[in-house]
């Protein structure tokens, strides 16, 4: 049945199945979400969206959303979130690490630090964010068998 005219809109059209199973959206701990998610949007070039009631979202631009939620209490687990970015905005990357004075790693266990690594003919490096997530930047994905 139709809206009444002048009623509000109360749902948009429909969207179109999806074809495969796809990542939306994960909610990121942060003892505070606004530093946490303004630090992945400096390092990556991205911006912070609107507040979407208790969730902060970066929004990667795949269709993807970090939706950034604080939890004050309690520990924080670290995750791991690898980011696939373009290469020829790699450099610029981590000249924005090295600026805000975060140590970056060819590995995952932090054991090299300020190198990068040169897995699958791209580049790559982990560094923290402030909630001690071990985030990784690549230029190329990796080969699966």
């Amino acid at each position: 049945m139709p809206d009444a005219p002048g009623a509000p809109i109360t749902s948009a059209a429909p969207e179109p199945p999806t074809t495969a199973v796809q990542l939306n959206h994960t909610a990121v701990l942060a003892r505070d979400r606004r530093l946490s998610a303004e630090f992945l949007a400096v390092i990556l070039g991205l911006e912070v969206g609107a507040p979407f009631g208790p969730f902060l979202p970066v929004d990667l631009g795949n269709g993807v959303t970090l939706d950034y939620y604080e939890q004050r209490d309690g520990p924080i687990q670290s995750q791991h979130y690898a980011f696939l970015v373009p290469e020829d905005r790699f450099d610029a990357m981590i000249a924005r690490l090295e600026a805000v004075g975060v140590t970056y790693y060819a590995d995952p266990n932090h054991t090299e630090p300020g190198r990068i690594n040169r897995l699958f003919g791209g580049r790559g490096a982990y560094f923290d964010d402030p909630d001690g997530h071990n985030l990784e930047i690549m230029t190329r994905p990796y080969a699966r068998p």
